[in-house]
């Protein structure tokens, strides 16, 4: 490696860290064609030079349908990992100069980062979504809910079986590039909620804020309480709370993928707002903190955060995963750091193991945790063969596998099963 290839790809680095990617990928493009670029680091092109973060109105989307594809080539080694803010911050799990020219140069970037298993057909990407299914009766109602962190919109469905006082609420996080429309025709959600009288609650990634629509699960801005999208989401729990009559007992957070991370956040978060989590393909807590610490995660290759202190009430969200045994956007090594992470420990718990098929002929491995009173405190659904897609979905909705075990019913009879 020459010392103006070196110095290029220094100054790439600089503008990833940065979240400059246009920047990055002019910089590699030089480089690799032998032509030589001015460094830009103090010119005023707004092109060039990202906002200073708190003015960035655009982050850089974090997809479930990122792939990456690991070289032959031995990555040079990584730089020692280093703290970033205070003491409860994440730890940043940084890349070595060769690890981040290999990513760049796989074409992860800026608009065409994510994305590409829309193109080689994961089961039930739907190009044309429809409308999920509304029984007479029932409601489908579009609102809208701001705090001081922001505003989202989102979709309530009220269920016709008790449509005056729902039984209880589910918050469901849709993926990236879905919308609660699409995550509820695939999960079919409503469905397993009317026949419980559930209420089903799908608040909506914008564009504006997440150019692929993910939740932004791995900035620190939006891993913490009382800030960032965990504040909306938690706002909009306690105001369909506070309309119904609902208690904590009765209200769950669930998500797919980059909605199953934040719904990991939820949890961690809001322990005392939520009684169960269901996390599907998704990550854990703390597993990445900026773009190059997710892709290591998405990898199976992040490290976990010190966990925060717990409120004082001492809640710990009882938790059911659902993982694909061959997701190859998201490593099933995060479905294990989520059950550890969740896990009771103490004298008296227990761990008891049991393997299925389902209708249409997928096999799983689950593993059920209880605590010391024997009440299961996590469930972990590992599907045979499954990729990146919600079990027992159906083909209306994008990411969905209609051949696994029924993801919605058996997130729906654990949180029920855990009522105190």
């Amino acid at each position: 490696m020459n010392d103006d290839f070196a110095t290029a790809m220094r100054r790439a680095v600089r503008s990833t860290r940065a979240l400059n990617l246009a920047e990055a990928t002019r910089v590699i493009q030089d480089a690799l064609a032998g032509r030589s670029a001015p460094d830009t680091r103090t010119s005023t092109n707004p092109d060039i030079t990202p906002p200073p973060p708190n003015q960035r109105s655009t982050p850089f989307p974090v997809d479930p349908d990122a792939e990456i594809i690991e070289l032959s080539a031995k990555p040079e080694a990584e730089e020692p990992a280093e703290r970033v803010g205070d003491g409860a911050a994440s730890r940043r799990l940084r890349k070595s100069l060769g690890e981040t020219v290999r990513i760049l140069r796989e074409s992860r970037l800026a608009s065409g980062v994510f994305g590409s298993l829309h193109d080689v057909g994961l089961p039930g990407t739907a190009k044309h979504v429809r409308q999920p299914v509304i029984p007479e009766g029932a409601q489908f109602l579009a609102r809208a809910f701001t705090c001081p962190a922001g505003s989202r919109s989102y979709r309530l469905y009220v269920p016709a079986s008790a449509p005056d006082r729902p039984r209880g609420l589910v918050v469901m996080l849709h993926g990236c590039t879905q919308d609660p429309e699409d995550f509820a025709a695939g999960t079919g959600m409503n469905a397993v909620a009317e026949t419980h009288g559930l209420a089903v609650a799908y608040p909506r990634q914008s564009g504006a804020d997440n150019a692929s629509s993910c939740w932004n699960w791995f900035r620190p801005a939006d891993q913490m309480r009382d800030g960032g999208e965990p504040s909306i989401i938690a706002g909009i729990t306690k105001e369909i709370m506070a309309e119904f009559g609902l208690d904590r007992d009765r209200v769950f957070v669930a998500g797919l993928s980059a909605g199953g991370a934040m719904a990991a956040v939820m949890g961690e978060t809001y322990p005392d707002l939520y009684s169960a989590a269901g996390i599907h393909s998704g990550l854990p807590y703390g597993s990445a903190n900026d773009v190059m610490s997710a892709f290591s995660a998405m990898r199976g290759d992040g490290g976990l955060a010190p966990r925060p202190k717990r409120l004082a009430n001492g809640h710990r969200l009882r938790t059911i995963v659902f993982q694909g045994g061959a997701d190859r956007t998201v490593h099933p090594s995060n479905a294990d750091r989520i059950v550890a992470a969740a896990a009771p420990t103490g004298v008296g718990c227990a761990v008891r193991k049991e393997s299925g098929r389902s209708a249409s002929g997928r096999t799983y491995a689950r593993t059920i945790v209880a605590d010391p009173a024997g009440r299961p405190a996590v469930e972990y659904w590992l599907v045979d063969g499954a990729g990146h897609a919600w079990s027992g979905g159906h083909s209306a909705g994008t990411y969905t596998d209609p051949h696994g075990p029924d993801a919605s019913c058996q997130m729906v009879r654990f949180f029920l099963d855990g009522q105190e």
